[in-house]
């Protein structure tokens, strides 16, 4: 699982309630306690013996040798051989600490119990139920569905700040630096070389500059902006504007702006809701 802070959430599966817990990605991890409940009041036996199985076994080893590159294959060759055995009996929590699983975690607290990779859970819903893994699939459909409609929303409201912090700075620029004695022509100028100004500080070069070096494409630079780039512009808009205000010379500004544009970038490279937000926009 990746460290992002995570939070816990609740699917509806023809009635039985059933716990995840979420980073926001895709490594989702579901109760395999809530699971275990639909076929007996001791889940615990349950995923116990649903561990004693052979095949059970074997899934578990493939899919971490796939995705845990910290995995004991020696360890998992141990349990593999006596699996299926009527004295082989084999706990999550001995199958995590033997072999160093990533697939299973168990968590302890009120809201504790064991917990699988959504992949491993769906597995483990099949050996209980075919029938109620398909309401546990339909209800965590719903549950991602509604995620990236949260996402969608955060996107349409970062827009709708691009073009609001868009008006204040055309606003500051006509209030500040627009005299009642240019004409259309260097009113024009104005505007543009203060885009300038932020496309020098977060890009490093002006919209010409871009567009000379960029013949075969369509639009303008801003167009071709990363999502933390476009987050990272409604800001220095939003701080040019205030900086205008200040009286702050043309040079001063873009010196600032640009440590701005660079602290704000590095914060946001590895920022997972970001990084969602950006997949989101690739697949509309």
């Amino acid at each position: 699982m990746s460290t992002n802070k995570e939070y816990k959430a609740t699917i509806n599966a023809n009635g039985s309630e059933i716990s995840i817990v979420s980073k926001g990605n895709e490594d989702d991890y579901i109760s395999l306690t809530d699971i275990a409940k639909y076929k007996s009041d001791e889940p615990n036996d349950v995923i116990r013996n649903w561990l004693r199985n052979r095949d059970t076994i074997e899934f578990l080893g493939l899919w971490e040798k796939i995705n845990n590159p910290d995995f004991k294959p020696v360890e998992f060759d141990g349990f593999k051989n006596e699996a299926g055995k009527n004295s082989f009996v084999l706990s999550p929590q001995k199958w995590i600490s033997k072999t160093d699983a990533i697939g299973i975690i168990s968590k302890s607290g009120r809201y504790g119990g064991t917990f699988a990779h959504k992949d491993i859970a769906f597995e483990f819903a099949s050996w209980i139920s075919p029938e109620f893994k398909l309401y546990i699939i339909k209800d965590y459909q719903r549950l991602k569905s509604d995620e990236n409609s949260n996402l969608s929303l955060e996107w349409n409201v970062n827009r709708v700040l691009s073009k609001l912090n868009y008006r204040v700075h055309t606003d500051a620029i006509k209030e500040n630096l627009i005299s009642t004695k240019l004409t259309n022509k260097e009113i024009g100028i104005t505007y543009a070389n203060e885009a300038d100004v932020l496309n020098m500080a977060l890009f490093g070069m002006t919209a010409k500059e871009w567009r000379n070096k960029n013949s075969n494409l369509k639009g303008n630079i801003r167009d071709y902006a990363t999502i933390e780039q476009l987050i990272v512009m409604v800001n220095l808009e939003n701080m040019n504007a205030n900086f205008i205000e200040q009286g702050l010379d043309q040079k001063q500004r873009l010196v600032e702006l640009n440590k701005i544009a660079r602290g704000q970038l590095k914060s946001l490279l590895n920022n997972k809701s970001v990084k969602k937000l950006e997949n989101l926009n690739k697949n509309k």
